[in-house]
């Protein structure tokens, strides 16, 4: 049982990959990290040295701290966030329970390179429908919260990838994230960043069903795609309509996770007595 100011990888595992998650950060030494270059999904690496520099960059209200055991590192820590009015706990028995538990974990060599502000940057094509909005979602909920999505003309992906360090995905099969054979790119991305949980997995047939036009492989497919082409004439701005689609996936990724076996019933009409 978690004692105050910790948190379980249980209950940790339920907040991933929702929009009111807490800031994860990793703060192991890099003995430990390089052991085991993987990360708790969404979770940012920082130096625990340097806390007091960057407690400013954390965006949230709250935040969990991971180190190798949950011990004095992570402890410290978010000792220090809360002295910076930031809620802060710390993952009981450190990435250590976490992984020793089953739960998913992102290898860091997966992840593109970093720009100076620690993100990633990413770049496809303008006018998304289905693909190009679930893979940033999967993206900001369980890889890197703070991902920038560059949307310009297809003409332009691979010159624009080049000169700003952006790294392509969903334009063909040149490039590492993209359709490989009948998986589209968030298949890919849910494979290769470790993410193969059975909600996810669930997702990622719904996603490539209403992508490849194969909307037999799952029955809600059609329904995502009606939302995801109505999107596409709601927004002229592609960030706009990332933005809306946001909540789209956060509501298909509850329900794969939470409410499969739920159904709603409309009550018969009684008859006249």
């Amino acid at each position: 049982m978690s004692s105050y100011l910790e948190i379980s990888s249980e209950k940790l595992a339920r907040l991933i990959g929702t929009p009111n998650c807490p800031a994860l950060i990793d703060v192991r030494v890099d003995e430990d990290f390089d052991a085991d270059p993987r990360l708790v999904p969404g979770s940012v690496r920082r130096d625990y040295r340097t806390v007091q520099d960057w407690t400013h960059d954390v965006d949230k209200a709250s935040a969990i701290v991971i180190c190798q055991q949950g011990k004095k590192l992570s402890h410290g820590v978010a000792a220090w966030l809360r002295n910076a009015g930031i809620s802060a706990d710390v993952l009981e028995g450190g990435f250590e329970a976490w992984v020793e538990g089953g739960s998913p974990a992102v290898p860091s060599s997966a992840l593109p390179e970093r720009n100076a502000q620690g993100h990633t940057v990413w770049v496809t094509r303008a006018r998304p429908k289905i693909d190009r909005i679930a893979c940033p979602w999967l993206i900001r909920r369980f890889v890197d919260p703070h991902a920038v999505f560059l949307y310009v003309a297809p003409s332009e992906v691979e010159m624009v990838g080049e000169r700003f360090r952006a790294t392509p995905f969903d334009i063909d099969a040149s490039v590492r994230w993209s359709h490989r054979s009948e998986r589209c790119t968030f298949d890919v991305m849910v494979e290769e960043f470790g993410l193969a949980t059975a909600p996810l997995l669930r997702l990622a047939t719904i996603v490539r069903a209403a992508d490849t036009a194969r909307l037999e492989l799952a029955p809600e497919a059609s329904g995502l795609l009606a939302a995801s082409l109505g999107l596409s004439r709601m927004y002229a701005d592609d960030l706009e309509q990332l933005d809306a689609g946001m909540l789209l996936y956060d509501a298909f990724y509850r329900w794969c996770r939470d409410a499969t076996n739920e159904t709603h019933n409309w009550p018969s009409a009684k008859k006249d007595a």
